[in-house]
């Protein structure tokens, strides 16, 4: 029952105004408990000094209840005073209670906004048991928001030194030629030109790719799905980079099994996808090495494997 209570946000709101109003009745009865009797017998004391002169008055039994009256009424007085001064005590606890979550939220969300992404707002209860109440599940969803957050910040950053990296070897292989020219150092040749348009259309390469990338994360983009032989993707593969491998002197093998079926997936897409996997293995294998492409049936679905036996990747940048 306590758990059901603390995952429910309207609950433990009504309970909480229902505990004000039973503190307020409590007191308001306690005063009146304890002032009642202490105001009649004040009130009485006083009507005592006035039985004798009054004795056989008609005006005695008016005066008995406003005595009477008036005790009651400074009775309640004081146990109303005493009531509110309690509810506006438990009021007060209650409400910061419930309110100091979403100013915690609320300073956590301006210090991401100044840039400070690890910062994560602190949960009350278990929630893989789903024991939290609705601000709980508030906090867990913008302590998920903050994490993807955090990662887009981060790929951004990784994203920028690659472009930047991947930017500077062409723009300085342009730049060698061209300066070679210019002071002689050079022989303008047909291989030498091949080379700086080879350089060049890197460039384009890269362009198109953060053009269709920031297209992507628009939702701009949309993909067309349809049957696709296995074979063929592999066939574009092998025409758009052969040259580069025999140029490179890099080993290219292919190794698919027999009666692949067709999948269903984006022909230009899913051929990029594989060009730029297998094209950044060539890029950095060192002649002399080898790059293999595999593909098998597994479980209703088709597999690719790029393979090569270049320099790897560093074990802190491998998923765990």
């Amino acid at each position: 029952m306590f758990n059901y209570i603390r995952r429910h946000l309207v609950l433990k709101l009504f309970l909480s105004y229902l505990v004000v109003i039973i503190v307020g009745a409590v007191v308001l009865a306690m005063t009146a408990e304890f002032a009642i009797p202490t105001a009649f017998d004040r009130h009485m004391m006083a009507m005592d000094e006035m039985m004798m002169p009054m004795m056989g008055r008609n005006d005695f039994g008016l005066g008995l209840f406003s005595n009477f009256r008036s005790a009651v009424t400074e009775a309640l007085a004081i146990a109303t005073l005493s009531e509110l001064s309690a509810v506006i005590l438990v009021s007060v606890f209650i409400s910061r209670q419930v309110v100091a979550p979403v100013h915690k939220m609320k300073a956590v969300s301006q210090r991401i906004a100044d840039g400070c992404y690890d910062e994560r707002v602190q949960i009350s209860g278990d929630a893989s048991r789903g024991d939290i109440d609705e601000l709980n599940q508030l906090a867990l969803s913008f302590n998920q928001m903050a994490d993807k957050l955090e990662k887009t910040e981060n790929m951004r950053h990784q994203l920028i030194g690659d472009v930047t990296h991947e930017l500077r070897t062409p723009l300085t292989t342009i730049k060698g030629y061209m300066e070679g020219l210019i002071d002689g150092k050079v022989v303008p040749s047909d291989s030498t030109y091949q080379s700086v348009f080879r350089e060049a259309d890197r460039l384009q390469h890269l362009v198109d790719d953060l053009q269709e990338l920031s297209r992507v994360e628009t939702g701009a983009y949309k993909l067309n799905p349809q049957p696709i032989s296995p074979y063929m993707l592999v066939d574009t593969v092998v025409d758009q980079l052969g040259r580069q491998f025999d140029e490179k002197g890099v080993a290219l093998h292919i190794d698919l099994a027999p009666n692949l079926p067709d999948v269903i997936a984006d022909d230009v897409r899913t051929g990029q996808v594989l060009t730029n996997v297998v094209g950044n293995a060539l890029q950095y294998t060192p002649p002399g090495g080898k790059v293999s492409i595999k593909s098998f049936p597994k479980g209703g679905e088709v597999f690719f494997s790029i393979k090569d036996s270049g320099i790897g990747i560093s074990a802190e940048h491998i998923p765990s």
